[in-house]
């Protein structure tokens, strides 16, 4: 550990410039341009503002399914422009689509096009259609699952490029149908009434995907796929208008979440450093690249963020302290118990190291299923998770340890800067199991029979917002533009003690002095209320007039599907990994357990409180288990490294107390600083903030409860007492068994 003054020069240089050098591209970037900085981030539809497209459904009763799966086609494809991008249905017959961080409505009309019809024609079809009369399709749009542009970098002709399909089931039949009976003959693609391409069938194409071939650029052959891929939805759609809507919230409401944090973030440096001095002093030189550095990343990255995804990576801010308090707890436990400075921090590390790894790596795990299976907010979050991830691993277990060894190197090596643990204590959580196991069922119990009772009573089990229950707009047309300060102080507080309701989202058309209400679904005397108080106080033009519809959820059911879905999927990942690093089914299972005891608890918390349930409740959720399941391991991983010095005498209970005692500290601390980051977000953060605050600071405590009186119990039940005596009575076999055969060996 010791550094010569070369390392310790190098080693400081290297240092300073990750501290000054990340800090300079966050804040000013890496050109002209700003790349890289935090000013050069994709802001959301709440943060910049962006484009709104409205499209109306040209055919008449479109059926409830077709509307969902248009709606689900339009998510996935200007998926690609922002994961926070919003589609929903505004009353009986249109569409609208909501893309944050862009400004050119017509390059997005453009690129998007207007969807229509697609169609696949024989020859006897083409020649029906070219003369007006009744055809019948080989296949429609609905037959088509993906097309995508692509080059043949293996081929040596000019027209290497082509377009590759992918069919439905039913349209992979179909397709093998109308190619064997074709051969030799072309099959017309016609898109909204032209003919868009006319490849000739080679041969008889089954297995669900084909290429169309020989296509003379690569421009070609991306318009193309993207007629296909806008013809794939079931409903003809025409654009009846675009604007370029302002930023949902005013830069007061952002100013004031952004100072929320760094107020959070100073607060929890002091409190690192009041805990465990020198370390906490490197723990907060390490938050500060790590702060920077995901911040470039999210920038290089393109990722858009809305202002709960801003809180999303304050939170991280906390988290990513949970390694940092992992290792310092360690080095004050091994200073307790006699080492040398020196010692203590090599030992820190190497004993911390192995939860930190399989905490990140689980989380990891979680969200790399979450971005593959998820869509919209959950693939959004789980890009930023994922990033938050990668760095934390790199600023705890390679930044601090080198800023550790240099301050070391330097000559602070008493043992005071470092700070001791004695555990002399043991705390005998086992013996409060049964009431800790009655307390979480009141609780739960509580929240579904609320969620019961408020269902029963023509309410909704939960607080539903905008975003899954839908509700109304309200459009006025002022005689003057307003700010969007004075749309949240002036005008948002009339319309909703007007209403008698609360969160109202506005949005602002800019250059024009229109601006659209969202709200919970009014009821005709609402809205008359509301235009009432509005044209008392505000100007409206005199030649407009007050629109109201109604709007469905952006949050789409196959959304939700695939929420769900990728949620559970990842929630088996995530415990097949715990299975095989602790090589005990009951470790894996005792995590199920105690991840769904926080989920209830929480989602109890959101029945019971009436907390809206909103875009971000799925974020909230997301992070619960992230980080209930990094606490687990932790405790886990005590419990597993004391079981490698146990004997058949060892009492299994107070090992399993030992080891929850000794990672109280850590579980505290760790909880103390994310609260701390939270709980600034609530007091000075806006609404859609402390929304997102209030359940995690409630989950934060649910979580530090559960890790230290469910999740060890639970194992302890299933049998972990068990597995510890059989361990240790079959080590000691092990051991006798070699003793016999060396001394054998020996005579």
């Amino acid at each position: 550990m010791k550094y010569n003054m070369k390392k310790k020069v190098i080693y400081s240089v290297l240092v300073l410039a990750m501290l000054i050098g990340f800090v300079f591209i966050a804040v000013v970037g890496i050109d002209s341009n700003g790349s890289g900085s935090a000013k050069d981030i994709d802001l959301g539809l709440d943060l910049a503002g962006g484009v709104s497209i409205t499209y109306e459904i040209q055919e008449s009763n479109p059926s409830t399914q077709d509307i969902e799966d248009t709606i689900y086609k339009l998510e996935k494809r200007v998926e690609g422009k922002s994961t926070e991008s919003q589609v929903y249905q505004q009353g009986d017959n249109r569409i609208t689509v909501e893309i944050p961080g862009v400004t050119d409505a017509n390059a997005i009309l453009e690129e998007l096009g207007t969807p229509g019809s697609l169609e696949f024609l024989d020859t006897t079809g083409y020649t029906a259609w070219s003369s007006n009369e009744s055809y019948t399709p080989l296949l429609t749009g609905t037959d088509v699952s993906a097309a995508q542009a692509y080059t043949d970098t293996q081929s040596t002709s000019s027209t290497a490029y082509g377009v590759s399909l992918t069919f439905t089931d039913e349209g992979a039949k179909k397709f093998e149908e109308a190619t064997s009976a074709n051969i030799g003959k072309a099959i017309y693609i016609v898109y909204d009434g032209s003919v868009v391409s006319q490849p000739t069938v080679k041969q008889a194409i089954s297995g669900g995907s084909a290429s169309i071939t020989d296509m003379e650029s690569f421009e070609s052959a991306d318009n193309l796929a993207t007629f296909i891929r806008i013809g794939s939805i079931p409903l003809t759609l025409n654009e009846v208008s675009s604007n370029i809507v302002g930023a949902q919230l005013g830069q007061d409401a952002i100013h004031s979440s952004l100072w929320a944090a760094g107020l959070g973030l100073v607060l929890l440096c002091i409190f690192m450093i009041a805990i465990y001095r020198i370390p906490g002093v490197v723990a907060t030189l390490a938050l500060v690249i790590y702060t920077a550095l995901t911040l470039i990343l999210v920038s290089v990255y393109d990722l858009t963020l809305t202002l709960p995804g801003i809180a999303g990576i304050i939170l991280g801010i906390g988290m990513a302290v949970d390694a940092n308090v992992v290792i310092y707890s360690r080095i004050k436990e091994e200073l307790g118990a006699g080492r040398s400075t020196e010692a203590a921090i090599t030992a820190g590390y190497s004993k911390a190291t192995s939860a930190i790894v399989d905490g990140n790596i689980t989380t990891l795990i979680a969200a790399a299923v979450l971005y593959i299976f998820g869509t919209g907010p959950v693939k959004g979050f789980a890009t930023t998770l994922a990033v938050g991830i990668i760095v934390s691993l790199f600023t705890a277990l390679v930044v601090t340890r080198v800023i550790m060894k240099l301050f070391y190197n330097f000559g602070l090596k008493d043992p005071k800067w470092y700070g001791k643990t004695v555990h002399k204590k043991t705390y005998h959580v086992l013996s409060i199991k049964k009431w800790c196991f009655i307390g979480s069922a009141v609780v739960i119990a509580a929240g579904l029979i609320g969620m019961a009772v408020f269902a029963g009573t023509g309410n909704k089990m939960l607080n539903f917002g905008l975003e899954f229950a839908g509700g109304s707009t309200t459009t006025f047309t002022f005689d003057k533009e307003y700010t969007q300060a004075e749309i949240e102080s002036d005008i948002i507080p009339v319309i909703e003690e007007a209403a008698g309701i609360k969160n109202v989202q506005q949005q602002k058309v800019q250059e024009s002095t229109k601006v659209t209400f969202k709200s919970t679904d009014l009821s005709l005397d609402q809205r008359e209320a509301v235009e009432e108080a509005v044209k008392a106080k505000f100007p409206i033009q005199s030649d407009s007039i007050v629109e109201s519809d109604t709007i469905s959820s952006s949050v789409s059911a196959t959304m939700k599907r695939d929420a769900i879905i990728s949620v559970l999927i990842a929630t088996i990942a995530m415990l097949l990994y715990i299975w095989l690093r602790f090589r005990d089914v009951k470790f894996a299972a005792a995590a199920v357990i105690a991840l769904l005891h926080d989920v209830l608890v929480v989602l109890a918390f959101y029945a019971l409180a009436r907390v809206t349930v909103s875009t971000t409740f799925i974020a909230c959720m997301l992070t619960l288990v992230g980080y209930s399941i990094n606490a687990t391991i932790i405790i886990f991983d005590r419990i597993r490294e004391s079981l490698k010095t146990a004997n058949s005498k060892t009492n299994i209970t107070e090992l399993v107390n030992k080891a929850v005692t000794a990672t109280l500290t850590r579980t505290l601390n760790t909880n103390i600083t994310t609260f701390i980051m939270l709980f600034t977000l609530f007091i000075f953060g806006v609404t859609s903030v402390r929304e997102f605050a209030l359940p995690l600071m409630v989950g934060v405590v649910v979580g530090a409860y559960s890790s230290v009186c469910i999740t060890s119990a639970v194992w302890y039940i299933l049998g972990g007492k068990k597995r510890g005596v059989a361990d240790a009575v079959k080590k000691e076999k092990e051991i006798a068994k070699a003793k016999v055969s060396k001394d054998g060996a020996q005579v």
